[in-house]
């Protein structure tokens, strides 16, 4: 089951460089948005005084973002800033843990948007059908093998303890693959047309 991948960067550049920092990006995202898989990027900073620039990009799955980072063209662009450009921080996130945090806002435009995050209410509602199922049974497993007499705030501890990894590492990433296309407003994969 393919799960979207978002990779976060944050940049250092010369502020004096900011118009050289935007032709660059926009190189990168017309060279990446030429690859199967990719769904978007963007660009933020803290104000325009700053050396950081933000900088997210998403592709629909790991496979698709392994070919972008080992192509030839995403090579030929790192190594057109070298020495202007510095990288300090990347990270990957998978699922559903980029909607929870709040979008950015600066005075500088997204260059190419990704998606929007799908509504608050509808991340409940898969997060829901993912713990109701694995809390009944957590909670139904544990009334089997802990004494009657084990303490509530013992069961809860040992249920969370035990559910927390399920859901971070295999529930939610599979439900939120499943239900993408609700998650996003689109049609059902049986009702696309070819």
């Amino acid at each position: 089951m393919a799960t979207s991948v978002t990779v976060s960067i944050t940049r250092h550049i010369d502020p004096d460089q900011a118009d050289r920092m935007v032709a660059w990006i926009n190189a990168g995202a017309s060279l990446a948005e030429r690859f199967p898989g990719f769904l978007g990027t963007g660009w933020v900073r803290p104000g325009t005084d700053s050396d950081r620039w933000h900088m997210l990009y998403r592709f629909d799955s790991e496979e698709a973002l392994a070919a972008w980072d080992a192509s030839e063209q995403r090579r030929w662009w790192l190594q057109s800033a070298q020495g202007v450009v510095g990288e300090s921080v990347v990270e990957r996130r998978t699922g559903i843990e980029g909607w929870f945090d709040e979008p950015a806002r600066s005075d500088e435009a997204d260059l190419r948007p990704g998606p929007p995050a799908p509504p608050r209410w509808k991340q409940a509602t898969v997060i829901w059908l993912a713990f109701f199922p694995l809390s009944l049974l957590s909670t139904w497993l544990l009334s089997l093998v802990l004494p009657e007499d084990v303490s509530l705030p013992l069961r809860v501890l040992l249920s969370t303890v035990l559910l927390t990894p399920v859901m971070t590492y295999v529930a939610l990433p599979a439900i939120t693959s499943w239900m993408g296309w609700w998650l996003q407003g689109a049609p059902p994969p049986w009702r696309r047309t070819p």
